[in-house]
């Protein structure tokens, strides 16, 4: 149920397969490269998305993953250096952002190709909110490469889109992790996966308890840049862990944004649960570390190993 024999890594499953399966890629910068982990695990498992949504780092790989194009961002990612990213940075102090995002895009065209939303294999959604309304906005047709671009936009640091006459930016901002919109497309089955919690995995359907330690979502202690025990030791309301030295103002931004997700996970997840839910342990790495692609697609396979019998027996419900 819901898997292939099709060994492959990149776009989805064949049509005729069921329950739909939609797999929802959230929001979390650096930490986000944990989505190819999980991509890439799942199909080696024989689970192959029907539909695939994005917001931000997870529109990015999303596209990617259905384009053909997983191998070429796996190793762009893996090569990466402090060095190539700052690179990548076309730093300015006007236009609504510090970065400008035009070498960026022309990075990421090796690994988005020049076509619409309609030509990929399979359903794909990206999520990005109007600046001035604060509307959620699905991207699910038009060019591939603006809806990515879009959904990434991180207010402050990269510089919004103008869209169908609407400024855009990051998707994160109304929902990180874009469950409804994979079921809008019509997924019966939705993975999500949220790469911002210290946690490993859970099921997250109140009649689907299988993993009955974890704790429930509202006593969840959230690290932004220290381990587990970092943030129990000195999460919320506990003792500032992190370096005396002033942070800079991407890291600011970056991470308040990251604070604020966090609380709007919580609340859209307990009202629109998944049926499952994949954390990868990548709370350690610093949102805008991408150099550090390695430790987070390690997180990502992991996440998917230990959720391995409660995927397989989520599938195996008939919707």
């Amino acid at each position: 149920m819901g898997k292939s024999e099709q060994e492959n890594t990149n776009g989805a499953i064949p049509e005729d397969s069921a329950p739909r399966i939609g797999l929802a890629l959230g929001s979390g910068a650096a930490r986000g490269w944990s989505h190819i982990g999980v991509i890439e695990s799942l199909a080696r498992a024989g689970i192959h998305p029907h539909i695939i949504c994005g917001t931000s780092i997870g529109a990015l790989v999303g596209a990617a993953s259905l384009a053909g194009r997983m191998d070429g961002l796996r190793d762009w990612a893996l090569n990466m250096s402090r060095g190539s990213m700052l690179r990548l940075l076309d730093f300015r102090m006007r236009g609504g952002g510090v970065v400008g995002g035009e070498r960026i895009v022309g990075q990421l065209q090796s690994f988005i190709p020049d076509c619409t939303i309609a030509e990929l294999p399979a359903p794909y959604g990206a999520v990005a909110t109007g600046l001035y309304s604060g509307n959620e906005m699905w991207l699910v047709e038009g060019p591939l490469i603006s809806a990515v671009r879009a959904s990434i936009s991180i207010p402050g640091i990269f510089t919004p889109v103008r869209h169908n006459g609407v400024w855009l930016v990051d998707g994160g901002v109304v929902n990180p992790v874009p469950v409804n919109l994979c079921r809008a497309l019509g997924a019966q089955i939705v993975i999500a996966v949220n790469p911002n919690s210290v946690r490993g995995g859970r099921l997250v359907r109140p009649e689907r308890q299988l993993l009955n330690k974890a704790r429930p979502m509202g006593e969840q202690t959230y690290a932004l840049n220290g381990t587990e025990e970092e943030a129990a030791n000195g999460g919320e309301g506990g003792a500032d862990t992190s370096a005396e030295k002033t942070p800079g103002i991407l890291e600011v931004m970056a991470n308040s944004i990251n604070i604020m997700q966090e609380r709007i996970i919580r609340g859209r997840m307990a009202g629109d649960p998944p049926d499952a839910l994949l954390n990868p342990r990548a709370g350690h790495i610093g949102l805008l570390e991408f150099h550090r692609a390695a430790e987070a697609i390690e997180a990502g396979e992991a996440a998917v190993r230990v959720m391995l019998p409660v995927l397989e027996e989520v599938l195996e419900r008939q919707p």
